[in-house]
């Protein structure tokens, strides 16, 4: 089953790490912060952009 993820707008800073990183899953919203627009399909890839993201703002749930 794919995982759940969810941006904390009031954590997220709008780097961008994850909307580079996994494009087809993170934009941007009209205030420059990330939102999630497509299913994960890979599970390992969206581990990693957690990992990158510098606030932590990214959050998986199974």
């Amino acid at each position: 089953m794919a995982k759940k993820v969810k941006v904390n707008l009031d954590a997220c800073i709008g780097c961008g790490v994850c909307v580079s990183s996994a494009p087809d899953v993170f934009a941007f919203t009209d205030d420059g912060k990330s939102e999630v627009v497509g299913d994960v399909t890979d599970d390992a890839a969206i581990e990693d952009v957690v990992a990158s993201c510098p606030v932590g703002a990214i959050e998986v749930e199974d």
